[in-house]
């Protein structure tokens, strides 16, 4: 079954269970699906999808992130949101996973003392293949700290 599907899904319920946030916050997720789909004309594939939801979830942690100190009610309504959303993100690389994986770039590449001079080949390789499974800002830091020592 397609996201888009499980949303609307899930908004039917959140609207019978009378849980007005839940419904709000799906009703978000689902408007940006759609918009997306009609964009394109055609259905959307499930990575198009998955890279949706991130698009979703980052934007609503730029929002927490930028709201005043003394807003707390758009705290917390934003991290309900993150909530929920994350039920239908594909599950985030650990970093321990991402460690694996960039050890296993920089022994593609051949290279055995890394240097941050190395960083650009690396996440060149690199990101490709954490694209919608891990948080770049995540990714770009440990890089830089592997490459440093």
């Amino acid at each position: 079954m397609s996201k888009t599907k499980e949303v609307q899904q899930q908004m039917m319920a959140a609207m019978k269970a009378k849980d007005a946030d839940r419904k709000a916050a799906l009703s978000l997720l689902l408007s940006a699906l759609k918009a997306k789909a009609k964009d394109k004309r055609a259905d959307l594939t499930e990575d198009e999808e998955n890279a949706i939801i991130q698009k979703e979830i980052k934007q609503t942690r730029e929002t927490m992130e930028s709201a005043p100190a003394d807003r707390e009610d758009i705290r917390k309504e934003c991290q309900y949101q993150l909530d929920v959303y994350k039920e239908f993100a594909p599950a985030e690389m650990s970093e321990e996973e991402i460690r694996k994986l960039i050890q296993a770039v920089l022994d593609q590449l051949e290279i055995t003392a890394p240097t941050m001079r190395d960083k650009g080949p690396v996440m060149k390789h690199l990101m490709p293949q954490v694209k919608g499974k891990a948080d770049g800002k995540l990714v770009n830091k440990i890089v830089g700290e592997m490459l440093q020592g």
